[in-house]
Formats: C-alpha cells, sequence, structure tokens
C-alpha cells in the first residue's frame, strides 16, 4: 500500500493498511501504550492520528 507520508492516519486508515480491525489497534495500544512501537498524536475529540512515516516503517519491516 503507498501511503502519503506528508499527513497521519485515522486509526480506521491504519487498520486498512494492515488488513487488521480498529478494534486490535486500539487493544493493543490500551495495553502496552503503542501499537508495536508506534505512539499516535490524541486530538482533544479523543480521535488518534497515527504518523504515517512510522506507520510506513511498520509496513515495509523497517521498524520505528
Amino acid at each position: 500500500m503507498n501511503i502519503e507520508t506528508n499527513s497521519n492516519l485515522t486509526t480506521e486508515q491504519f487498520a486498512l493498511a494492515l488488513h487488521g480491525k480498529p478494534s486490535t489497534i486500539r487493544t493493543r495500544l490500551c495495553k502496552t501504550g503503542s501499537f508495536y512501537g508506534i505512539k499516535p498524536i490524541k486530538l482533544p475529540s479523543g480521535r488518534l492520528l497515527w504518523p504515517t512515516a512510522a506507520v510506513q516503517a511498520l509496513l515495509t519491516g523497517k521498524g520505528v
């Protein structure tokens, strides 16, 4: 999946890129404080934004 690196992803977009479920991402975040080392930006509304560069690194196997 080609992800634009100048923006952040919503949890739903992140899950789509991983071919997973948003609830899996949220559960791991609650249990460990990150999703495989990626920490989201938390907006005042409570929504989460995930750094695109970190997500791309995870998807390509380069790590965070």
